[in-house]
C-alpha cells in the first residue's frame, strides 16, 4: 500500500534522514520507534507532504505523493493525526469533526458522526462545547475521529500518547485496536515504544535519521538488546 525508498530530508544543511526505506501493507498496523530527535515526526511530514524531501521516493497505492499538496494527499486516502493534536479550540466539537470531512465529495456525515461519537463517547458529550475545555486525553480522541471522517485508507499517527496519564493512554490504544479490527492500516509514530511494539504487526527502529533495524512483532520482542538498539546506547 505504502512504499517508502531511501527517503532522504535536510533542514537547511542538516541532514535529518539519510536514505531511509519502509512499507506498509494493506490492513496491517506497523510501528515507527526512536529516540527523540530520530526521525520519526520528519518521516510522516515528508509522507503527508508538510517537508520536501531532497531524495527518494513515496508511493502510495502505486502513485508517486512527491510533490503533492496535504490537501492532494488526504483525497488519496491518507490522513495524519499530528503530534500535540492540533485541534481548534475555538470551534466546538462538532465543528472540528466536520473540518475532518471537508476533503470529500460527499458531505452527507449525520450516520458517520453518529457512528463516531458511539466509538468516542466522550465527544458525545461535550459535542456542543469548545474543543479548547476538552482534557489532553479527549482533545486526542477528537483529533483521531476528526482523521477519521476523512474515510481514510491510511492512518498516521504522530506520538499519541504524548502527555497523556496511563489510564488516558489505555482508552486511546483501545480505540486504535478497534480500527485494527475494522481493517484501518495503520503507521504509528510513538514514543513508548515496548507499548508500540505490542500493538504493531511489524516495527522499524529510526535512530539518528537511520534504520537501525526492522522486524515483526515477534522478532522485536526476541531481541536481547532491543534497548541498545531503541536508544542508541
Amino acid at each position: 500500500m505504502l512504499a517508502v525508498a531511501d527517503l532522504r530530508v535536510n533542514y537547511g544543511r542538516v541532514p535529518a534522514l539519510h536514505g531511509i526505506s519502509l512499507n506498509v501493507n494493506e490492513g496491517e498496523a506497523v510501528a515507527l520507534v526512536g529516540p527523540n530527535g530520530a526521525g520519526k515526526t520528519t518521516t510522516l511530514s515528508a509522507i503527508f507532504g508538510l517537508v520536501r524531501p531532497e531524495g527518494g521516493t513515496i508511493v502510495f497505492e502505486g502513485g508517486s505523493l512527491l510533490g503533492l499538496t496535504p490537501e492532494s494527499i488526504v483525497r488519496k486516502g491518507l490522513a495524519l493525526v499530528p503530534e500535540g493534536r492540533h485541534i481548534f479550540g475555538t470551534l466546538t466539537v462538532a465543528e472540528n469533526l466536520k473540518l475532518g470531512a471537508t476533503a470529500r465529495k460527499q458531505r452527507q456525515l449525520g450516520g458517520e458522526i453518529e457512528q463516531t461519537l458511539e466509538r468516542f463517547p466522550a465527544l458525545a458529550h461535550y459535542y456542543g462545547s469548545s474543543a479548547g475545555t476538552l482534557s489532553g486525553g479527549e482533545q486526542q480522541q477528537l483529533a483521531i475521529a476528526r482523521a477519521l471522517l476523512s474515510r481514510p485508507r491510511l492512518l498516521l499517527l504522530d506520538e499519541p500518547s504524548l502527555g497523556l496519564a496511563p489510564l488516558v493512554i489505555d482508552t486511546v490504544f483501545d480505540a486504535l485496536h478497534e480500527l485494527r479490527q475494522e481493517g484501518v492500516t495503520i503507521l504509528l509514530v510513538e514514543q513508548n515504544a515496548t507499548r508500540a511494539v505490542e500493538f504493531a504487526d511489524r516495527a522499524y527502529i529510526l535512530r539518528s535519521g537511520l534504520m537501525a533495524h526492522s522486524g515483526t512483532t515477534e522478532e522485536m520482542r526476541a531481541l536481547e538488546d532491543f534497548e541498545t538498539l531503541y536508544l542508541g546506547v
